[in-house]
């Protein structure tokens, strides 16, 4: 990779290099029955980015998820999802035998069996002991927030007896050491995550690849966050929410979106000088080099709805202190590798506090082609400082997107792109790669041609999402070299 002068910020630096990235979520890629894993095909999809010469891999959110498996309603902020837990990984390293092939088809039993036999290993084992130490500041709380939804047949933390749910010491203490095996376990789970995330980061490293995570500004009710710090949540007694998140009423929707996600407590945020919010990116930051914050004008102002209500309707604009907090995080952190997602309607008070901190935007090329020749999302109006997207994982798949425009809008497409031979999605892909935009982003559906079969995430619907995943059969043998040409045609090979 290109070295840079020193003295520019590393945050700086990144962002401000021309480059490419692909947008992949791990669950999406091949190996396990279930889901893709930091395994083996983690490692070859990194050697695949970096033979086609991108130097960017994006992903969603990390997190423990919910039965739904949506990465931004997750469980946790700090954790890891076990499910990218890699088993070969755990053989490799003699948890697991070629004898143990029950667990070795199952991958809760597989985990529980490598932890039993986690005593054998004297090194890892203190290895193990040492994550726990290090990470006890969040890691005892997320285990046994997991520990007690086991119990509770996974119940929200709300439902659960009021000892558990108000977080009497007593009854934490004689829960924990009444399931002392089973709360180990949630914290050895998490100590292979970030040893598996480890190896994985220095491999992407040592191919020029960066990690390019996501931050959602919101959390989950039902999570270890909520329930840990209900103070730095507006919560009544019972840890009720007195009003949640959404967005109002617009073009596409008469009554708004009603999230549901608990507001902050700002003020008691601000209190503390955001210490959760520092904890919050610090511990991102050791694991991604650049991060998405998903909902950026939240940092401004947030749309609040009184909880209860069936839509976003009677919700009212509240200001928040963003600037504060980013001016907090500035200070801790240094120069913030921060993408600011900056969809939809946004205030010129918006985009004052995303410019104040040089804080790239997003253009998303599948929204270029309504209204005139001013919209922002045609790359001739593209900034040199943003991230420029086919699509997204709430978007369709280029192909799917462009096959359900009428004739006079795919016309118009086409015309705008110059009547190009190649078939869809290229010529969008190649309209992305040109941008003068710094960073430019392609989801791995559009790099294999896949239509709207293929995408990702539906919003406003429950069933189907996130499961989304490519087989190595389906990229062509000759696609990193097509790309390469393409990156290093427009000025993209770092």
């Amino acid at each position: 990779m290109t070295v840079h002068p020193a003295h520019v910020p590393v945050g700086a630096r990144i962002l401000a290099t021309r480059r490419a990235g692909v947008l992949l979520h791990p669950t999406s890629l091949p190996g396990h029955p279930e889901n893709g894993d930091l395994g083996h095909d983690a490692f070859r999809f990194i050697e695949f980015l970096a033979a086609g010469g991108f130097s960017m891999w994006q992903m969603l959110p990390v997190c423990p998820t919910h039965d739904d498996r949506s990465p931004y309603a997750g469980l946790s902020i700090h954790a890891g999802d076990p499910r990218l837990i890699s088993i070969s990984w755990l053989r490799d390293r003699g948890l697991l035998n070629d004898q143990d092939t029950a667990a070795l088809g199952d991958h809760e039993l597989a985990v529980e069996t490598a932890c039993r036999r986690l005593h054998n290993h004297e090194e890892m084992q203190q290895a193990c002991a040492d994550f726990m130490a290090r990470e006890a500041d969040w890691l005892d709380d997320y285990a046994l927030f997991r520990l007690l939804r086991e119990k509770y047949r996974h119940q929200p933390w709300t439902a659960w007896p009021a000892a558990a749910r108000d977080r009497h010491p007593g009854e934490l203490e004689r829960i924990r050491a009444g399931h002392r095996p089973r709360f180990e376990r949630y914290c050895f789970e998490q100590f292979v995550f970030a040893s598996q995330w480890r190896e994985l980061r220095e491999h992407a490293h040592r191919h020029g690849v960066l990690l390019f995570g996501d931050v959602p500004i919101f959390v989950a009710l039902d999570s270890v966050d909520v329930w840990a710090h209900r103070e730095l949540f507006d919560l009544d007694e019972h840890g009720t929410p007195r009003t949640v998140a959404g967005v109002p009423p617009d073009y596409f929707s008469a009554t708004g979106q009603y999230w549901g996600n608990p507001q902050y407590d700002w003020q008691a945020m601000e209190a503390d000088d955001f210490a959760w919010w520092r904890g919050r990116f610090r511990k991102q930051l050791e694991r991604f080099d650049v991060l998405r914050i998903d909902h950026f004008r939240g940092f401004e102002a947030v749309w609040s709805i009184p909880a209860g209500e069936d839509t976003a309707v009677n919700g009212h604009w509240q200001a928040v202190p963003g600037r504060r907090l980013l001016e907090s995080l500035r200070a801790e952190l240094g120069e913030l590798p921060l993408v600011a997602e900056d969809l939809g309607i946004i205030t010129a008070e918006v985009e004052a506090l995303r410019h104040d901190f040089a804080l790239p935007g997003m253009k998303i090329l599948q929204f270029a082609f309504d209204g005139d020749a001013q919209n922002p999302y045609l790359p001739h109006n593209h900034e040199i400082n943003c991230v420029v997207y086919t699509g997204t994982h709430d978007n369709n798949t280029t192909l799917g997107w462009y096959a359900k425009l009428d004739a006079a809008a795919q016309a118009r497409v086409l015309d705008y792109l110059g009547e190009p031979a190649a078939d869809m999605p290229w010529p969008l892909n190649r309209a992305a790669l040109a941008s003068v935009a710094n960073l430019a982003v392609l989801p791995m559906q559009d790099l294999l041609g896949l239509d709207g079969r293929h995408r990702m995430n539906t919003p406003g619907t429950t069933e189907g999402n996130w499961r989304w995943r490519f087989e190595w059969e389906q990229v062509p043998e000759a696609l990193s070299g097509q790309v390469r040409h393409l990156l290093a045609l427009y000025g993209r090979l770092v």
